[in-house]
């Protein structure tokens, strides 16, 4: 069962987009700077640190890198059972459900973005993480401190980051180191997030929330507010309202998500990794896996097949060690081999079933070129269906090798 998560602002870095620029998944990149009307993979690949600290840049930025992890992984035939973002990656976990279109992720993300940056430009804040110190702990601080500062995010056992003014949150650090807190740490974001000063910044977002026709999601999101999966559409224009001036509830939906299923991967797609190690610290010895790079996709497939083999001793549909992928070798429109377009994309077969492939055998067609199979084995499911538009490199069917060493 696989929880696709996705980072915050404070995930992204300068350059970080550079990695994507050969993969067919980066078109979205160009995509979104059409809509919004900017040049984000300027953003992704070229500006500089204190450009990425503007909210409007790094919200938009950090959103389409997530797209793009996101695309890349789903041109592998992996989807998720459960989504969860963030803060912003909330969105992305909305748009990764289908609860909300591309386009209209990015206007409202874009919109969130100007929102908070002009509350930050007009009363500056700071957020600090408070580390080695309980939830009850740093929300003490905060009202000890006796001036503007709550809690923002319960990240994780012994993480919690607090926001407000600058005085306000320097008061709680020093509250907090003379109750035993370990250490704080500044994070690179310049305004009071997830806390009541943001309230001008929710009542304009509510005006672009209105505009937007939301979806049932087609797998469950949990959302920051509460940390419960929400499944009803309706819920969510105030579920992200809400979040603006309310604190990010990430270690009780982590908790939440475990629950769902104790056979949980985590996935976290976008760069930084830092929900993985929150997830790490939150739940030990809970399976999980990091997309930042294309150099991560052959990994995570393999990670996913080492576990699937472990667990196949209880049935149902498994991922093992011997599959293998076979891409399609240019761009166009896929038609499967007539012997193989029974099998519905993404469906499975047994293990020791399945249709046989010699090396060199054709799966199908893209355009004019054939699909053929760099493996000997059997063929068990499509990952496009006839009439497909493909990309080069794109996996359109996989197989159970002969020779699980090959």
């Amino acid at each position: 069962m696989l929880a696709f998560t996705f980072p915050g602002q404070g995930s992204l870095r300068p350059g970080m987009g550079r990695v994507w620029l050969e993969h067919p998944s980066w078109e979205l990149v160009r995509d979104a700077s059409d809509v919004v009307g900017r040049d984000i993979g300027h953003l992704l690949c070229d500006a500089a640190a204190p450009d990425l600290a503007e909210t409007r840049n790094a919200q938009l930025a950090t959103f389409t890198l997530s797209l793009v992890v996101l695309d890349a992984v789903e041109r592998l035939g992996v989807e998720p059972s459960l989504c969860a973002g963030h803060s912003l990656g909330e969105y992305t976990a909305l748009a990764a459900s289908g609860a909300i279109g591309f386009e209209e992720g990015l206007r409202l993300v874009a919109e969130r973005g100007e929102a908070m940056q002009d509350v930050a430009d007009d009363r500056p804040g700071k957020m600090a993480a408070l580390l080695g110190v309980s939830d009850d702990d740093a929300e003490v601080a905060c009202q000890r401190a006796e001036s503007e500062v709550w809690v923002a995010n319960y990240n994780a056992p012994g993480q919690v980051v607090v926001a407000g003014t600058e005085d306000g949150v320097d008061a709680a650090i020093g509250v907090a180191r003379s109750m035993g807190m370990r250490k704080a740490v500044t994070l690179a974001v310049r305004g009071p997030f997830h806390t009541p000063l943001m309230v001008p910044a929710r009542q304009r977002l509510r005006k672009a929330l209105a505009e937007v026709t939301f979806d049932s999601p087609g797998v469950p999101v949990v959302a920051n507010v509460d940390a419960r999966p929400h499944a009803d559409p309706a819920d969510w224009p105030g579920l992200l309202s809400t979040q603006l001036c309310s604190p990010v509830r990430w270690r009780h939906t982590l908790v939440n998500l475990y629950e769902e299923s104790h056979d949980l991967v985590m996935v976290e797609l976008g760069g930084g990794g830092v929900l993985t190690g929150l997830a790490r610290r939150t739940l030990p010895g809970v399976r999980v896996a990091s997309v930042a790079s294309p150099s991560d996709l052959d990994a995570f497939l393999q990670s996913l097949a080492e576990g699937a083999e472990l667990a196949s001793q209880g049935g149902g549909e498994h991922l093992y060690v011997s599959e293998r992928i076979v891409v399609s070798p240019t761009t166009g429109t896929f038609e499967p081999e007539q012997r193989f377009a029974s099998l519905p994309p993404g469906s499975s077969i047994p293990s020791g079933d399945g249709l046989p492939l010699a090396v060199g055998d054709p799966v199908g067609k893209v355009g004019e070129m054939d699909v053929r199979s760099a493996f000997a084995g059997r063929l068990v499911g499509l990952l496009a269906h006839s009439g497909e538009r493909v990309v080069d490199g794109q996996p359109v069917a996989w197989l159970r090798s002969s020779d699980p060493s090959a």
